[in-house]
């Protein structure tokens, strides 16, 4: 792996949530390693206020998160993206565009803390809980020895993640 940093595209259908919170995520937490962009199939066209709050909470920067369409990032003046991941079932089973340059690809599906229902406390638990999942696939991601990965061995990681580590994500952080 080079300096310069991977490019890291999370897609979603309404890119307000998950996918938003794994840009935050992705590009603190790496250290300049990779760099998160978020989009969606159907974008709100807002972030979600509850997944703003939260990370502002825990003092991610959050003034250049805006839902958006993954069409951004399909055309020539795009961003080169190493990596595509998933993280909602919708999105998964939509067709996707064609990414030029051809990345790598997985799905990360967690549950949609966007239609929790409840009291605030029961909606903001949603929340911190897709937040944790996403936190712990991503440091499992940043932390992997991608120079000495093949490709096969590098998507099985990748696939690994999310179905490996369930178990990990749901206890209290």
């Amino acid at each position: 792996m080079t300096n310069t940093p991977q490019n890291v595209l999370f897609l979603c259908t309404g890119n307000s949530a998950r996918s938003l919170m794994a840009e935050a995520i992705i590009t603190r937490e790496s250290m300049g390693k990779f760099r998160g962009f978020s989009a969606g199939s159907q974008p709100t066209g807002a972030p979600n206020p509850h997944a703003l709050t939260l990370l502002q909470s825990l003092n991610y920067d959050t003034s250049q998160l805006r839902s958006k369409s993954w069409d951004e990032f399909s055309g020539p003046d795009a961003p080169k993206m190493d990596f595509v991941f998933t993280v909602c079932d919708s999105a998964a089973a939509e067709p996707c565009p064609f990414w030029p340059s051809q990345p790598i690809s997985a799905h990360w599906g967690l549950p949609d803390p966007a239609a929790a229902t409840g009291t605030e406390a029961q909606i903001a638990l949603a929340f911190h809980a897709a937040y944790q999942m996403l936190r712990n696939r991503i440091s499992i991601f940043v932390n992997l020895p991608l120079t000495s990965l093949d490709g096969p061995s590098l998507q099985h990681e990748l696939d690994a993640i999310a179905q490996t580590h369930d178990q990990q994500d749901t206890q209290p952080a």
